[in-house]
């Protein structure tokens, strides 16, 4: 089914969308489901920052001292325990006896307490400590069942030095093989200061995505909210095209890179400044969290099939097949992610990769559906996509079921 541009006024558009609203929106999924959205630094101890995080959309918080995850609790946060116990070793040197006694010190403490998403274990290992962070992160796994030991892994633009492998899939390999983890996290900064974006960010995407589908795992990604050394200062746009390009790609959870501006360097725009206050960064990123909360419901009942590009295709991507939902969308520069709902239904996840302008949804779908809905990022109900809700931002995303 192919849509173009109606000659009816926008005014007249709006209009009559406001008057049949009522008989376009049908409810979809619930809106309350768990997405997680980590705030990437270590808390601080402060009731009011706390409630600010869940105010700006936030679902996690990390890094949570023990003596916090009351205040996390009680403001609606999940949290990544930060605590010597689990973190403090010589990963070259791990004892499991002191390490199991740690753990255990650590578990009595704090497990059975609802806020406990996960144990913070240490921030881009190289390949070289996988086998003692393998010994901590299996103790997490059983002393503290369904808590994720927490370990971010490098990008791809890592050297092999640092990796310490030949390759970035040699990396990620080992470390699902060594480590065994219960959930795959990597950062990418890609939003560099001459308006461009870092070679291999798709690649990147492509990359954990291949891992997390071979290991039958959720991956995150860390993006960037902060400007420091040559990356920009991220845009409404940079934000919702970071959030929205890993949710075509499957992940499961985004973590933000600072929510706190760092009191050192050139560090700049973070959602919070180095004096507490929130910056525009702020309301950008809090206007793209909720728009994931009320997808998320949907999002969650959602597998992965397959991601392709429109106006260029990136190394380490492909452009749509033989078996894709949408095989046009005109001219404009889209992503589009393909997914089959639990049910069975199939969803799409479009994304306008133009950081600059809006682009209309020409979308032709490879199997001309009856209708097409969205599900609304304001309200999470599935309503017609048609007229102007056929526009696209800058970096935003339209989650499509065809019918």
């Amino acid at each position: 089914m192919t849509f173009s541009p109606s000659s009816v006024s926008p005014k007249s558009l709006m209009l009559a969308f406001l008057v049949g609203s009522a008989s376009l929106v049908l409810q979809a999924e619930p809106t309350n489901a768990f997405f997680p959205l980590m705030a990437w630094n270590h808390a601080p101890s402060d009731e009011a920052t706390f409630r600010k995080m869940r105010e700006c959309g936030l679902t996690v918080a990390g890094f949570v001292s023990p003596k916090d995850l009351d205040l996390c609790h009680a403001a609606g946060l999940r949290a990544i325990i930060s605590d010597r116990r689990v973190s403090g070793y010589d990963w070259m040197n791990v004892d499991e006896a002191v390490a199991r006694q740690n753990i255990t010190s650590l578990v009595a403490e704090v497990g059975k307490h609802p806020a406990v998403y996960g144990y913070y274990l240490i921030d881009e290992p190289g390949r070289r400590l996988f086998p003692g962070l393998g010994k901590v992160a299996a103790l997490v796994r059983e002393l503290a069942p369904g808590k994720w030991p927490y370990i971010n892994l490098f990008p791809n633009y890592a050297n092999a030095q640092q990796l310490g492998t030949e390759t970035y899939s040699d990396y990620l390999e080992q470390f699902v093989s060594l480590c065994k983890p219960t959930e795959l996290s990597y950062d990418h900064y890609a939003l560099m200061d001459d308006g461009s974006l870092r070679h291999g960010y798709w690649q990147n995407l492509q990359q954990m995505r291949s891992a997390a589908r071979a290991s039958r795992l959720p991956f995150w990604n860390i993006v960037l909210t902060v400007a420091h050394f040559n990356y920009r200062e991220p845009t409404a746009a940079d934000l919702k095209f970071q959030v929205y390009t890993t949710l075509a790609y499957g992940g499961r959870g985004i973590a933000y890179f600072t929510y706190f501006a760092p009191s050192v360097g050139n560090y700049r725009m973070a959602p919070i400044d180095q004096f507490g206050n929130p910056t525009a960064s702020w309301s950008a990123l809090q206007n793209v969290n909720l728009q994931v909360g009320q997808l998320a419901g949907t999002l969650l009942k959602l597998n992965s099939d397959d991601v392709y590009h429109f106006g260029g295709v990136p190394e380490g991507a492909h452009g749509p097949g033989e078996t894709s939902l949408i095989k046009s969308v005109g001219d404009a520069p889209f992503l589009v992610g393909d997914f089959t709902h639990e049910d069975g239904s199939r969803y799409a996840l479009v994304v306008n990769k133009d950081f600059v302008k809006s682009r209309f949804g020409a979308l032709q779908f490879r199997i001309a559906p009856q209708r097409i809905r969205m599900v609304s990022p304001y309200n999470g109900r599935l309503t017609d996509f048609s007229g102007e809700q056929q526009w696209l931002a800058p970096g935003q995303g339209v989650l499509l079921k065809p019918e």
